[in-house]
């Protein structure tokens, strides 16, 4: 068995076809059952999905990889042929690499940003529940968090990146001369929400309201910034009240069409809009952005502003991926290990069985009256015996030029600061 990932993220698929193979955290469970029940030998899976990446982690057998591949295609209604061109297979270390760059931010389209380590261990907690976790898999992703929580604790790479919230204050800036004569709606009241919500807030706009389908987390968050709550299915209606719309929510359909939108611009006379959907799939119809008075950004969208450069950055990589390698090394070493353990278990039983052996046969001796002396000198060369009988044998057997590297192994096992002896010590 080997470690898998395969997926779709920012830099290899479309935000179309990401919107389409995507998954809100609470249908991870049941996604991760019905896989396992359609998938039945793959061992362990779990499966992390955000607005830059959809990702199934496996522990099995390479011969899952194939149909798992056609069924990640199949939940997007794509062709597996259509989807490859933007997917990735990673085996190994490979795939333990990209999940400690992953959790560390270097993967992400914000480079350091800290959201993608929660969304991970969400992930992790749902595929336990789920039960298609696995020691393997579990391994890996704690092993992901402990390299994370040093890039994060060693390096400055959280330092040098701008937020998706924080890049679209800066848009809506360049957009409106001062934020504080803006009225602003964010639509839903999920993490990103609420993480756009502090950055806009701290430029004071003139209203905060909150639209979420859940009224009471929606009155929650709004309390918190000092807005209101609305329902939201009052959007369409009140839409036009506002000039910065923040969208994020795990809605499978479009919540703002262009309908609502164009009926929204005639209210307001044409003044402008800005639009943020950091959905994915997408919360805002694309025909939006086609609109003249609307300016409408999506994460793609947002992707130049919020990468930065400079010698700082480099450096902060360059030690962040020095971390890593470390750890998928000490993985690869687990890995290793864990593939000798049937080994060393069947090892352990056999000297257990010689072990019970050689016991009962002293117990009969001492019992017969035999000298304690003479049974422990029977006990100890009988284990002796059994333990070298079978070593003893393959090396007599040998072609001559296997029993040399089998003579030099046999005496790196057994011959450990003692004589190993010439070449002809080898028993004959």
């Amino acid at each position: 068995m080997s470690v898998f990932a395969l997926g779709l993220n920012h830099t290899t698929a479309p935000l179309d076809l990401r919107g389409r193979i995507s998954f809100a955290p609470e249908q991870l469970g049941a996604t991760l059952r019905s896989f396992r029940s359609r998938l039945p030998r793959a061992d362990e899976v779990a499966i992390v999905s955000t607005c830059n990446r959809t990702e199934l982690y496996l522990g099995a057998d390479r011969d899952i990889v194939t149909p798992a591949f056609e069924w990640l295609a199949g939940i997007g209604g794509v062709a597996g042929d259509a989807l490859r061109p933007h997917a990735y297979v990673l085996e190994g270390s490979s795939a333990a690499r990209h999940a400690f760059r992953v959790a560390s931010g270097l993967d992400s389209m914000v480079l350091g940003e800290p959201q993608i380590l929660g969304q991970m261990k969400q992930s992790v907690r749902e595929a336990d529940q789920a039960g298609t976790l696995g020691g393997t898999l579990q391994q890996m992703f704690q092993r992901s968090f402990a390299v994370a929580k040093e890039v994060r604790s060693s390096t400055e790479i959280g330092a040098h990146s701008i937020s998706m919230a924080a890049a679209a204050v800066r848009l809506a800036a360049q957009l409106f001369e001062d934020l504080r004569d803006t009225r602003v709606l964010f639509v839903g009241a999920g993490e990103m929400i609420e993480l756009a919500a502090t950055h806009f807030a701290a430029r004071a706009p003139k209203a905060i309201a909150i639209a979420n389908r859940t009224a009471e987390r929606g009155a929650e968050l709004a309390a918190r910034f000092g807005g209101e709550s609305m329902r939201l299915v009052d959007l369409p209606a009140r839409l036009a009240e506002f000039d910065i719309v923040v969208s994020s929510t795990a809605s499978s359909l479009p919540i703002i069409g262009l309908g609502a939108v164009e009926s929204a611009l005639k209210t307001r006379r044409h003044r402008p809009m800005f639009m943020v959907d950091l959905a994915v799939p997408r919360d805002i119809e694309s025909e939006v952005g086609r609109l003249d008075d609307v300016y409408l950004y999506t994460v793609d969208d947002l992707s130049a502003l919020v990468q930065t450069a400079g010698e700082k950055r480099e450096a902060a990589v360059a030690q962040a991926e020095a971390i890593i390698e470390v750890g998928v090394r000490n993985f690869e070493d687990w890995l290793e290990q864990r593939d000798s353990v049937p080994l060393i278990q069947a090892l352990n039983a056999q000297v257990d069985d010689w072990r019970s052996a050689e016991i009962a046969r002293a117990r009969k001796l001492l019992a017969s009256g035999a000298d304690t002396d003479t049974v422990l000198d029977a006990l100890s060369k009988g284990l002796a015996q059994k333990m070298l009988h079978g070593t003893l044998v393959e090396l007599r057997r040998a072609e001559p030029a296997a029993r040399e590297r089998l003579g030099e192994t046999i005496a790196r096992l057994f011959l450990r600061g003692g004589s190993r002896g010439g070449p002809g010590a080898t028993p004959r």
